[in-house]
């Protein structure tokens, strides 16, 4: 057969073949667990939540509905707004310090050195056992009156005998401190995506002149940027979500004098400590709409400082 044959019955036979349906069942079945968990153990108690949030319910009787009294209730309770400010105060501060140390050890082990890989694995320890009780009760330890850190300071000469983690005006700063220590998570993905910027960049601005100071302001920080906005919203979304830390170091109370009263904290206490079960789910749903809205406005203003590739 000649090739204007062939071409005349391609030509002929294209238009008639279709691509056949794909068979969608495996991937239903691998998706499986996740719909009937995200199903069960989200959405149905997500909706639970919000009937209970407008509800009065101690969980021994059966609820009462009470329309948007809780959430009147909580606009008037001041150690509620306190609860406020102290978390804002604790995010405000703690996550762009956080993101800094990250940015910081990532741009010096993207440099390289020897026992780079020992290195990346001591840093992002902190970020695995940071939540975790023990890490707190030997926090409280550390910032205690015979603390290591005062013995610290006191090898620099300064006698200071006061537990920062008993002062209510540095209480608070000393979990920042434990934040800012996790840093090993969103370092580690700072580093992937250093290793992503092509080094022709850096040659091409230190042939023109450009310094280092001059590099990482217009090749690094704007090639990072979609890194630096996505550890942003993780690290605020976590942020609020903080309970551990503040639940040890202040007994559970939020004290001193309330200055750890994390949000989380007051919910737990309202909720598991006082039996008002309606009134923490009320809370619980506010703080899902300052996280939202937060995230919200994160991506609205992102346009105007994120770079990607196009």
């Amino acid at each position: 057969m000649s090739y204007a044959a062939e071409f005349a019955t391609l030509v002929k036979t294209s238009g008639k073949t279709k691509d056949k349906p794909k068979d969608t069942k495996p991937a239903l079945g691998f998706l499986a667990p996740w719909i009937v968990g995200a199903f069960f153990l989200t959405f149905i108690p997500m909706i639970v939540s919000l009937y209970l949030s407008l509800t009065k319910y101690n969980m021994l009787a059966s609820p009462k509905f009470v329309g948007f009294q809780n959430y009147a209730t909580l606009m008037q309770d001041q150690r509620y707004l306190h609860s406020l400010v102290v978390t804002f105060s604790y995010v405000i501060i703690s996550v762009p310090l956080q993101l800094i140390a990250a940015l910081a050890l990532a741009v010096v082990l993207d440099h390289g050195m020897r026992g780079l890989t020992f290195y990346r694995s001591a840093f992002y320890l902190p970020s695995m056992l940071g939540s975790s009780v023990a890490i707190a009760v030997l926090w409280k330890m550390v910032f205690g009156s015979d603390g290591l850190f005062n013995q610290a300071l006191g090898l620099l000469g300064m006698d200071v005998t006061q537990s920062w983690i008993a002062n209510p005006d540095t209480a608070n700063y000393t979990l920042m401190a434990l934040h800012v220590w996790q840093f090993g998570s969103p370092m580690v993905i700072f580093l992937a995506g250093l290793r992503q910027i092509p080094k022709e960049l850096y040659e091409a601005a230190s042939v023109d002149g450009a310094g280092k100071w001059r590099q990482f302001l217009s090749i690094t920080l704007p090639m990072l940027s979609p890194i630096i906005f996505f550890n942003l919203v993780m690290s605020i979304i976590n942020s609020f979500q903080t309970f551990t830390q503040a639940f040890v170091v202040s007994g559970g109370t939020g004290g001193p004098n309330d200055s750890t009263l994390f949000y989380t904290l007051y919910l737990y206490m309202q909720g598991f400590g006082s039996m008002k079960m309606g009134y923490a789910a009320a809370m619980a749903w506010i703080l899902v709409v300052i996280v939202a809205v937060l995230t919200v406005i994160n991506f609205a203003v992102s346009k105007y400082w994120v770079h990607y590739d196009d």
